[in-house]
């Protein structure tokens, strides 16, 4: 608590960037700092390893620890806005159940920081504090390698002093001792025998000098050695970062403070190199030992900044950028040009060589590796890039094409200033999958997303379980519509069970699902009982309709979500008629539908469902017109009135046409008002009804789009007007190829 408070005094006086960045809101909000605090310190974060697999027991009791205190204070905490803010944080938190460690060490290093930011005399108000899992530790390292660089150096130029005191010396006894022989004259001994001792003193402190630098340079080695394998394991975590952000983990992209590392770590080589060559005499132990480091560095530095696609469709165009971290110390002249090739999950498992197969066909594969002076970055940018053909490996099974992964290996030859050899450099991308038409997207996401949840650190290229826990599936899900919602309110409990009872297929099934094991097969292999589409392409496809069409209210908590029909009776059966509420349909992909509570005919109470919509239907129409359009429901669960919740979606009436015209407007009936519509008025043409042409189901209502003519006055002259619907206009009509299935393209490789 004692670090919390001068903290806290600290922060005042800190800029809202560097705030930010030390507690990410994302991640550790300040408020979970400052609510646990006492708890915060009371515990041993320091002990903990990213690395450390067998820690993550003790790393998850910890996250769930603070996951329930917050839940508690939550609970206990008399201001509504606090409470509320208290209970999101704690379910953003949930997205760390699947890498407990990263919390933890998160942490550890966040205190490390503030322990750093108050020890300092200056503290910076402005500097970014990125979390990085060794990050500031690793860098004081590095600064405690120069000084020690600094020593080597220093106790060489006093080497060279003694040496050329020790020269003049020698000298002098010589010039002594040529007169002495000549002449037969005896010197005062007193005077020889100072001499001698002088020389003697002066070969000593050199050889003590020598010792002192060959120690300390192994030393410098040895601390350079480790200083680069934290590096090198930062590089990974960035990677891995990267990997894990394609579902939505948070990731902190800025690769300037590990291009500092690199440069820093290469000018400390290059100085000890030096210092070596100048000893005089061959040390090969640590010579050999500083060009395996070196070599290291240099083939390590090369990164893939912007990943490309990971679901890559044939004769498309995409972009992709390559960053080298060591770039102002290429050597100048001959300019670097970086190659790319696709490469099959075989071939990534052996990097060692060149790939010799040509498994795929790449346009515009090559790019020059360019300095820019503002960013201080050098990078390579490929930016219209194609696969023009690939060939396919012999698949197991029930196997398919979405289900290969291939990956884009760039490589180049570089030579880095002060070395004589060049040295290859390469480097793999994320996981790609390769499809040939638009209709193979969801599956091949499906690949990508279980690829990039349920991989683990240093795996064999590109090997996944086959089977997870259903704790980790759901923080996958959660953390995947969130972020490609782009929403702060996360799946709830409610939706997390029902979930869980679609995948496994037990509505009837209340406990816990969280240890049950989910299989790559329920996920997006077998079809869902009684449906034509899997898990995954159902999810998918509310995930599609919500980031398009109900983002905002999502966002404010107007939309139930997943919930099943058990369920649903248990909450509406006491709900006063005309009680509703919206939810994802379970029976159509990518639908939303309101269930509402209504009169029967003998005076009881029944649950309607009222036909999905989809995004055709809201595109035509939006959710809070239609909501307002429908008369039978009438207050938002549990009691909110439907006209205060959803009164700024109402669009606004439409001005009166033009032109004599009758405007005409669309509004959804439902059930038995849709048949009740009013005829046409005489003299006016039959006004169409679109109709469904998808299959519902015989327990939902029905919903129909009634286009209504506004009684205005009619022109009745001799040629009375004829509403025809218009196609938008343009110089062409272009055909989605995507929207025709496969067997469209007979000649295409699947």
């Amino acid at each position: 608590m004692a670090q919390w408070m001068h903290m806290s005094q600290m922060i005042q006086r800190l800029s809202d960037d560097t705030i930010n960045s030390l507690y990410p809101p994302s991640a550790f909000p300040i408020e979970v700092r400052h609510f646990l605090a006492e708890w915060i310190e009371s515990q041993r974060w320091d002990d903990f390893v990213l690395d450390k697999v067998e820690q993550e027991s003790q790393a998850q009791a910890l996250l769930d620890q603070t996951i329930s205190m917050l839940q508690s204070i939550a609970q206990q905490n008399a201001n509504v806005v606090d409470r509320m803010k208290l209970m999101q944080i704690s379910r953003n938190m949930a997205m760390f159940q699947q890498q407990p460690l990263q919390f933890v060490v998160m942490v550890r290093d966040i205190l490390g920081k503030e322990k750093a930011l108050l020890s300092s005399p200056n503290p910076p108000q402005y500097q970014q504090f990125p979390i990085r899992e060794s990050s500031f530790p690793s860098m004081q390292d590095v600064d405690h390698l120069v000084l020690k660089v600094l020593d080597v150096q220093d106790i060489r130029q006093k080497m060279h002093q003694l040496q050329e005191e020790l020269n003049w010396e020698r000298q002098n006894y010589e010039g002594l001792q040529g007169p002495i022989q000549q002449n037969g004259l005896d010197p005062a001994k007193s005077e020889i025998q100072k001499l001698q001792n002088h020389i003697q003193q002066l070969e000593y402190n050199v050889k003590a000098l020598a010792t002192k630098r060959f120690q300390l340079l192994k030393e410098c080695v040895d601390c350079l050695d480790q200083c680069q394998t934290r590096l090198i394991s930062r590089l990974k975590a960035w990677r891995w970062e990267q990997h894990k952000g394609a579902i939505g983990h948070p990731f902190d992209d800025n690769l300037n403070p590990l291009q500092t590392w690199c440069e820093q770590l290469l000018g400390v080589n290059g100085k000890l190199r030096q210092e070596l060559m100048l000893i005089g005499e061959p040390i090969p132990e640590l010579q050999e030992r500083l060009g395996q480091l070196l070599q290291v560095l240099i083939q390590s530095s090369l990164v893939v900044d912007k990943q490309p696609p990971q679901v890559i469709k044939t004769q498309s165009k995409f972009s992709t950028t390559v960053r080298y971290l060591l770039g102002e110390k290429v050597a100048p002249g001959k300019p670097v040009v970086l190659k790319a090739q696709i490469i099959n999950e075989l071939q990534a498992r052996n990097l060692g060589s060149v790939p010799g197969d040509n498994v795929g066909e790449l346009i515009n594969n090559t790019a020059i590796l360019e300095h820019n002076t503002a960013s201080k970055s050098t990078c390579a940018t490929f930016r219209n890039m194609s696969i023009k053909k690939i060939k396919r490996a012999d698949r197991k099974g029930s196997e398919s094409v979405t289900e290969e992964k291939f990956a884009l290996l760039f490589s180049a030859e570089i030579t880095i200033t002060g070395c004589e050899t060049p040295y290859r450099i390469q480097m793999i991308s994320l996981p790609v999958v390769v499809i040939v038409h638009g209709s193979q997207d969801n599956n091949a996401l499906a690949t990508i997303i279980w690829d990039c949840a349920f991989s683990e650190a240093d795996r064999v290229p590109f090997v996944v379980p086959e089977r997870v826990p259903w704790r980790m599936m759901y923080t996958t899900l959660n953390s995947k519509f969130t972020s490609e919602v782009q929403t702060q309110h996360n799946l709830d409990h409610y939706n997390q069970h029902f979930l869980a009872q679609k995948i496994f297929d037990k509505p009837d099934f209340a406990d816990d699902f969280s240890n049950m094991m989910v299989s790559w097969a329920q996920f997006n292999k077998e079809v869902l009982p009684g449906r034509p589409f899997t898990f995954w392409q159902w999810f998918e496809g509310v995930m599609e309709l919500t980031k398009k069409h109900l983002k905002t209210y999502w966002s404010e908590g107007l939309i139930f979500g997943f919930i099943g029909k058990q369920h649903l009776h248990l909450i509406l059966k006491d709900r006063p008629n005309g009680t509703f509420l919206l939810r994802f349909s379970d029976s159509e992909i990518g639908g939303i539908t309101i269930a509402y509570v209504s009169a029967t005919d003998n005076g009881g109470q029944k649950i309607q469902n009222i036909q999905p919509f989809t995004k055709r239907d809201l595109e035509i129409r939006s959710l809070g017109d239609r909501i307002r359009d429908i008369s039978d429901i009438t207050y938002l669960y549990p009691d909110f009135p439907k006209h205060e919740v959803f009164k700024k979606f109402y669009s606004e009436p439409q001005p009166p046409a033009v032109g004599g015209y009758i405007p005409v407007s669309l509004h959804t009936k439902v059930g038995t008002e849709a048949g009740s519509a009013a005829p046409p008025a005489p003299n006016m043409a039959p006004l169409a009804v679109p109709q469904f042409q998808q299959p519902f189901s015989p327990q939902e209502s029905i919903t129909q789009d009634i286009m209504e003519a506004t009684p205005t006055p009619v022109d009745f002259s001799p040629n009375p007007p004829v509403f025809t619907e218009h196609m938008p206009t343009g110089n062409s009509m272009e055909l989605d190829l995507d929207l025709l299935p496969l067997e469209f393209f007979p000649n295409l490789d699947p």
